[in-house]
């Protein structure tokens, strides 16, 4: 609900309030996002104006001031929500509140972008328009507000409406100040392998922190997420507000504490590198941000942005449709396979109860290495003589789905495409350009490039019953041939996505960027899983799917069992615990079938059938986080039923210690006064011993020891 009390904006979602004023002299300050409150008019609040700096004759500054979209330059030297050169070539602006428009039943698309969509929730979105009369520059300013859920949608559009020419060079998608306060900022930084690492810090007076990726896509070294959560609050209690950008480039997500303690959060394009011309009545708009408010911990801002992002961004068939679970043939052979060998494995992964057979990287051109083929899209008949339809077929005869994996936004220089248009990749003429994993990138800032791609993918798709495509893209950005390039390339990419994702609505697409490169909201609107990361060692899951969880589905995390030694850090550990890691996601295999023994063939089945009686509960259930692998020797979770009807529980000893007595785990969404019965065991409890008094696992003697528990309420 939105209220417009007098100069008062009021913004109501479940247990949510964000509320802004007009002021006297037409800014649109900051008043209160957080708990819920009772509307009134909040414009006759103190401003804060002070004379200790002023900056006119009425001693007014914006300096303490909390604002909606800040400037930098006449009053508040901050950091600004904005940088535009106008025709006199300066950038200072003084945006002052014009006019608004409330929209029932709305939810606004943003342009060339996903966003999060109306579906049957009740929805209304404010259109703040705020204006500088001297330099011609306007913004407008929408929020957009569920009834149903804690969250608040921004995004901003900038607007050329003077007679000159403008250069945007910052423009966040969402400024807000909050007050001072004892907050930490929690962000996720890493490396290839190594996804979305957990890092708290506290928030200090004077600090100002970027947290931002220019690596070409949202990258494996931060993510566009982020919180902001008071300093003594844990996943279950205290005050946390959430930043989540739905964009899949360049991305900054600015924190600076000012002399006051007043704390500034801005997130949107990275300005690094950026540059937006308007010409007279052009305008730009940035990426959707959502903003999530929790009163309860992490947790409870996590399984809200879960329950969002399931119904009301993933625009896939596939959101709340139980997955298939897979087996994929990289690790198992790599680019040395032929036809009898894929079919081999499909046999053997039938015999077990696996679902869906998924053809990896080598089916394509003269593919036998990553040195050549990328970007030649028709089969390699040497490899696969009955073609990908034939291979099909075969797979489908056997009774499992086919599916397959690209990387159309590639091409390698050894590639018949690379010497047909060797324009098409990304360069700057007279510079060789650079390679990595030696591949280039296509230039899809060029409509003919996207062209290319949509028809060459959309030839294979139609050409052969596909039902599962893994889409990567391997390699950072380099050798952008302009300022502003990389966010044409990301326009680029979401057209691409629109057209083909849309073209085949049955098929279920997997993002993936050198595992867990590009895993954004950006894409889950068009992919409902994303492969988290290469490293599939269940260990260094524990952190990865740990922390992904903060943001992220679990129904969007793709996990699966892989052979030992791991083939990224060569750890050896049970096949029990690899799989008890991995059903918390989008469960699959990634080894060998048909070299395992029939001890291991057995176990897999039991797994398989337990996936298949757990995967509906991962699709829809409630995620809590019991034990944190980065801060003890031990890691746990819980997926529970929204109604309390059933429960699992994940809890893992990283490294066996002698002599020691282990803490008891309290379970979460329990009915307490049910009973339980724990069908790996036939043990019953009862919903409030589990949840008040606790069990204590019991973990087997020897390392990444873990237990499993599978309640059903009686």
């Amino acid at each position: 609900m939105i209220v417009k009390n007098n100069n008062t904006f009021h913004l109501m979602g479940r247990n949510v309030s964000y509320i802004m004023a007009v002021d006297e002299a037409g800014n649109l300050l900051h008043v209160h996002y957080g708990k819920k409150l009772r509307d009134k008019d909040y414009s006759k609040l103190k401003k804060g104006w002070t004379d200790w700096a002023a900056y006119a004759d009425d001693n007014r500054t914006l300096e303490i001031c909390r604002q909606e979209y800040p400037s930098y330059g006449h009053t508040d030297l901050r950091h600004p929500a904005y940088i535009v050169n106008n025709a006199e070539s300066n950038n200072v602006n003084q945006l002052k509140y014009k006019s608004y428009e409330i929209k029932g039943n709305y939810a606004p698309k943003i342009d060339g972008m996903p966003s999060l969509f109306a579906g049957d929730r009740s929805v209304q979105t404010l259109e703040i328009t705020l204006k500088d009369d001297i330099t011609g520059l306007e913004a407008v300013l929408l929020y957009t507000v569920f009834d149903e859920y804690n969250v608040i949608l921004r995004s901003t559009v900038l607007r050329n409406v003077s007679d000159g020419f403008m250069a945007v060079e910052s423009a966040y998608s969402a400024s807000i100040d909050i007050a001072k306060g004892d907050y930490d900022l929690i962000y996720f930084s890493g490396s290839w392998a190594r996804e979305r690492e957990l890092f708290r810090q506290p928030v200090l007076q004077g600090l100002k922190t970027d947290i931002s990726n220019a690596r070409g896509g949202s990258g494996h070294c931060i993510n566009p997420f982020i919180m902001l959560a008071e300093h003594d609050a844990n996943e279950e209690r205290g005050g946390v507000y959430g930043f989540s950008l739905v964009y899949s480039g360049n991305h900054s997500s600015m924190v600076e504490c000012d002399q006051f303690g007043n704390i500034r959060v801005q997130q949107g394009i990275n300005p690094f590198g950026f540059m937006w011309t308007l010409d007279k009545g052009e305008s730009f708009q940035t990426p959707q941000c959502v903003l999530c408010y929790s009163e309860n911990g992490i947790g409870g801002l996590s399984r809200e942005l879960n329950d969002v992002y399931r119904s009301n961004l993933c625009r896939s068939k596939w959101a709340h449709t139980e997955r298939p679970i897979l087996i994929n043939n990289w690790e198992a052979t790599y680019f040395d396979f032929n036809e009898d060998k894929l079919v081999a494995i499909a046999e053997k992964a039938k015999e077990v109860g696996i679902e869906l057979f998924v053809l990896d990287d080598g089916w394509f051109g003269k593919r036998n290495d990553d040195t050549r083929g990328l970007g030649d899209w028709f089969v390699n008949k040497k490899k696969l003589p009955s073609g990908i339809d034939g291979l099909a077929e075969k797979i489908n005869d056997i009774g499992l789905k086919f599916g397959i994996w690209i990387e159309p936004e590639m091409v390698n220089p050894d590639s018949d495409l690379y010497r047909e248009h060797p324009d098409w990749a990304i360069q700057i003429p007279g510079r060789e350009p650079s390679l990595s994993r030696n591949q280039l990138i296509l230039d899809l800032s060029r409509q003919e490039v996207c062209d290319y791609i949509i028809k060459a993918i959309s030839d294979v798709l139609s050409g052969a019953n596909i039902g599962y495509v893994k889409w990567d893209m391997n390699r950072p950005m380099t050798d952008m041939p302009f300022v502003g390039y990389n966010h044409e390339y990301t326009l680029g990419f979401y057209k691409i996505m629109d057209a083909i994702t849309g073209a085949f609505p049955d098929v279920l697409f997997e993002g993936c960027s050198g595992g867990g490169g590009r895993f954004d909201a950006g894409v889950l609107a068009y992919m409902p899983q994303i492969w988290t990361s290469d490293n599939s060692d269940a260990v260094a899951r524990l952190r990865i799917q740990y922390s992904t969880s903060m943001g992220y589905p679990v129904s969007a995390i793709s996990a699966h069992v892989t052979a030992v030694p791991n083939h990224q850090n060569g750890r050896i550990t049970p096949l029990k615990t690899r799989a008890d890691v991995a059903y918390a996601g989008v469960f699959g295999y990634e080894l060998d079938i048909t070299k395992m023994n029939d001890d291991e063939l057995e176990e897999v089945k039991q797994q398989i059938a337990r996936c298949k009686e757990l995967r509906g509960l991962m699709l829809s259930g409630d995620f809590y986080r019991l034990k944190n692998p980065y801060e003890t020797n031990y890691c746990a979770w819980e997926m529970s039923a929204k109604d309390g009807s059933e429960a699992f529980l994940m809890a893992c000893r990283i490294l066996s210690v002698a002599s020691t007595a282990e803490e008891k785990l309290r379970l979460k969404g329990l009915d307490p006064s049910s009973d339980y019965i724990d069908t790996e065991t036939g043990n019953i409890y009862g919903g409030d011993e589990l949840m008040h008094c606790g069990i204590e696992p019991p973990y087997a003697k020897c390392d990444f020891s873990t237990v499993i528990m599978r309640l059903k309420r009686m």
